[in-house]
């Protein structure tokens, strides 16, 4: 695949949200699910006035990667954090990568084994996953991903995205509205018949 020049990233080094269940939090990522807990950071609230002081803790994912936790000593959850059950909640989620299908199924039998409710395993296009929650209500997927990405698979993207922007622009300039998947495909089918006339 090639790639214009960009950002020179090598990979994700943390995600980070809340806790206000330490004690939960580090018995499941480091006893149950077997992450290494690999730092801390301990430290007086910063930036603002009422930052209260906290415990930024991190567990290793693999290669290179962690997740991390804020732990804000003294305070209580703000309702914005609590936990719904709502896809568009379920969206902001963690998602670990595993090299092959039988690594897949191994940490669905751990997680399994120790008690973790799985919520599903799914195939989706490239991917297969397994989903299950933190103790926090934290949405976390394990995913095996069934080949590399390739030319066709930035072409269409770029195309779907493309065909996706138009419409929200057209719906927020209000003409027409933007309400299903279908007028994404209509309008991608469209864009892409247009452009094989052109060739």
């Amino acid at each position: 695949m090639t790639s214009k020049p960009g950002l020179p990233l090598v990979g994700v080094h943390h995600t980070a949200r809340p806790t206000w269940k330490l004690a939960e939090t580090v018995h499941f990522y480091r006893d149950l699910l077997g992450l290494p807990l690999v730092h801390a950071i301990s430290a007086r609230g910063w930036g603002p006035e009422d930052h209260a002081d906290f415990l930024h803790f991190f567990f290793d994912s693999g290669t290179g990667s962690t997740i991390a936790f804020f732990y804000y000593i003294g305070t209580e959850a703000p309702e914005f954090v609590a936990v719904r059950d709502d896809y568009r909640y379920r969206a902001t989620h963690t998602a670990w990568r595993v090299e092959t299908r039988e690594d897949l199924l191994a940490c669905r039998a751990r997680i399994e084994a120790a008690g973790i409710k799985l919520n599903y395993q799914i195939r989706h296009e490239v991917i297969e996953s397994i989903y299950f929650n933190d103790p926090n209500g934290y949405s976390l997927e394990i995913t095996w991903q069934v080949r590399p990405f390739t030319e066709v698979d930035i072409a269409d993207a770029n195309r779907t995205l493309e065909a996706g922007i138009a419409l929200e622009n057209a719906s927020r300039a209000g003409q027409g509205s933007f309400t299903s998947i279908d007028e994404v495909w209509r309008s991608k089918g469209e864009r892409l018949a247009a452009d094989m006339e052109v060739q």
